[in-house]
């Protein structure tokens, strides 16, 4: 099936939707997940935020490493951001942070971008003169090759009225956009985005930024504890090679091929973090009481914390604590509040 969206065109086929749908149907069940995973999400977003940052610097030209990013996030508060690819690092963090905070609150409009951007490049004394505004000078997409030259990916819209008018008729486009499923939205958005570059630097950096937030205000609230940046660094030739045969054809072009790309890494990640959860969980040491409860609830599913300290003559304050942990855990859920609270196995 052929499709015109926005001034592009995509073949939906069986593949492809079957693929969209493994996704929502991931974010269906995400809800219950992200209730009992609480302690080991929180462990997650924290590696995902430096895995992030790591990496999509890492895209454009930095030399840091994850864990050189940690420390440097760590000791924020008394840094000084004297190198460019610091001043990147924790640019990008802030802007993540931002928008991992206000995700709700932020439109996707010419003033908001420019804000994130403003954001994003706050730190680099180069770029003073361009930051939170459109580029004026005419700039390429390009890529660093491992031999420390440069290649042309694909040439960018001209400054001035050309992306202004583009950037434009694209938030038009997405305020509009009732019709097309918020994952292709996001995706083609992205596309767009990257294809205009609107602003001088920064614009592959902020364009996955866009992605997340793109992601996060359609509720894939799952997107902040896997680095969906870290998934484009570790196929960075495809994602590179993807965009210029795109590009190619432009404009009127057929964006599938992009779109194909933009689910794959979504489906890669949501398997990442899956793997990522069951390791926290079959990694959690548990006591003979807990294994003794566990037992029970596995034979007695939908129990009470009371029926469980009577009939394995535990005390009920000790069979609480028990409860609370094995539900921290992650093997073991909960329903309801109060005297009415019982428990299930994961």
């Amino acid at each position: 099936m052929s499709l015109k969206i926005h001034t592009l065109m995509l073949d939906l086929d069986m593949k492809l939707m079957t693929e969209l749908s493994k996704i929502d149907r991931f974010d269906a069940s995400w809800a219950s997940i992200e209730r009992r995973e609480g302690a080991s999400l929180k462990q997650l977003k924290s590696i995902a935020t430096v895995r992030s940052v790591g990496a999509s610097t890492r895209i454009e030209g930095s030399k840091m490493t994850d864990d050189e990013v940690a420390v440097l996030i760590e000791k924020l508060s008394i840094s000084k951001l004297e190198e460019r690819d610091q001043q990147e690092v924790v640019g990008y963090f802030e802007a993540m942070d931002t928008i991992a905070g206000h995700f709700d609150s932020i439109d996707i409009s010419e003033s908001q971008l420019k804000n994130l951007h403003k954001i994003l490049m706050q730190y680099g004394e180069k770029d003073i003169w361009h930051r939170g505004n459109y580029k004026q000078v005419s700039n390429a997409v390009e890529a660093n090759l491992a031999d420390g030259t440069k290649q042309i990916v694909f040439r960018t819209a001209e400054p001035g009225l050309e992306t202004q008018d583009a950037m434009l008729q694209l938030f038009e486009w997405y305020e509009s956009d009732q019709e097309t499923i918020p994952l292709v939205k996001a995706a083609l958005f992205v596309y767009e985005f990257l294809s205009i570059h609107p602003f001088q630097d920064g614009n592959g950096r902020l364009s996955r930024l866009l992605g997340s937030l793109l992601l996060l205000k359609n509720g894939y609230s799952w997107i902040q504890y896997v680095s969906f940046e870290h998934e484009i660094e570790s196929r960075k030739s495809e994602y590179y090679k993807v965009l210029m045969q795109t590009q190619r054809n432009r404009p009127g072009e057929n964006v599938t091929e992009w779109l194909t790309f933009f689910i794959s890494c979504l489906i890669n990640i949501q398997e990442q973090l899956m793997v990522k959860l069951n390791e926290n969980k079959t990694e959690q040491p548990i006591s003979q009481r807990e294994k003794r409860i566990l037992f029970f609830i596995q034979n007695h599913a939908g129990c009470g914390s009371g029926e469980i300290s009577k009939k394995l003559d535990i005390a009920l304050p000790t069979v609480k604590k028990s409860l609370a942990d094995l539900v921290i855990k992650g093997m073991i859920t909960k329903e309801g509040v109060g005297k009415a609270t019982v428990y299930f196995v994961v």
